[in-house]
C-alpha cells in the first residue's frame, strides 16, 4: 500500500507542477470553478428553455443522477476522511480554495463525468464539448493541489457508473 501511495503522490506532484504557469493555472481554476456546479445548474435551467418538453426530461434526468451522486460523494468523503495532498505535504501547492476538508473522492470529477454521461446520451453532439470539459475538470483537481490522481479516478468511475445506471430508470430516456 505504501508503494501505491508514493506513486499517487508522485503523480500528484507532477500534475501540480503543470500549474506553475500563471496562464495554465488560470485555465484550470476556471474549469474547476465551473465544475463547482455553475455550469451544471445553468444547463439544468437552460435545457427546458432550449428544448421545451425534451429539455425538462434532460433536466429531470440530471437531477435523478445528481442526487445519488451527491449522496455517494458525501458518504465517501465523511467515511474515508482522506486529507487533501496540499494538507499532507508542503511540496503540493494549493492553487485555489477547497470546498471542504477531505479529498476522496473528487466530487468535481464525479459530477462532471456523471452529468456528461447523462447529457451526452440525450444530446450526442454535446459530447465533443462536454467530454473535454469533464477531462479538464478532472485534471484541474491534482493540478490545483486539491486531489490525488486516485481521488480523480475514483470520482470518474463513480460518476460514470451512476450516470450510466440512471439510463435504466423508467421514463428518463427519449
Amino acid at each position: 500500500m505504501h508503494r501505491l501511495y508514493e506513486l499517487d503522490l508522485d503523480l500528484c506532484l507532477k500534475c501540480n507542477r503543470i500549474g506553475e504557469s500563471r496562464l495554465v493555472e488560470l485555465l484550470f481554476r476556471a474549469a474547476s470553478r465551473l465544475g463547482d456546479g455553475l455550469l451544471w445548474y445553468a444547463l439544468m435551467a437552460g435545457f427546458p428553455l432550449l428544448y421545451g418538453g425534451g429539455g425538462w426530461l434532460i433536466s429531470a434526468h440530471m437531477l435523478a443522477a445528481g442526487l445519488p451522486a451527491l449522496l455517494v460523494y458525501r458518504y465517501l468523503k465523511h467515511k474515508t476522511l482522506r486529507p487533501r495532498p496540499c494538507a499532507v505535504t508542503a511540496r503540493v501547492q494549493q492553487k485555489t480554495r477547497a470546498l471542504d476538508e477531505f479529498s476522496f473522492p473528487s466530487g468535481h470529477t464525479l459530477h462532471a463525468v456523471c452529468f456528461t454521461t447523462v447529457i451526452s446520451g440525450h444530446i450526442p453532439a454535446s459530447a465533443w464539448l462536454l467530454v473535454p470539459f469533464a477531462a479538464l475538470v478532472a485534471l484541474s483537481r491534482p493540478v490545483l493541489g486539491l486531489h490525488y490522481p486516485s481521488d480523480v479516478m475514483a470520482g470518474a468511475a463513480l460518476g460514470g457508473a451512476i450516470g450510466a445506471s440512471t439510463w435504466l430508470l423508467p421514463g428518463l430516456s427519449c
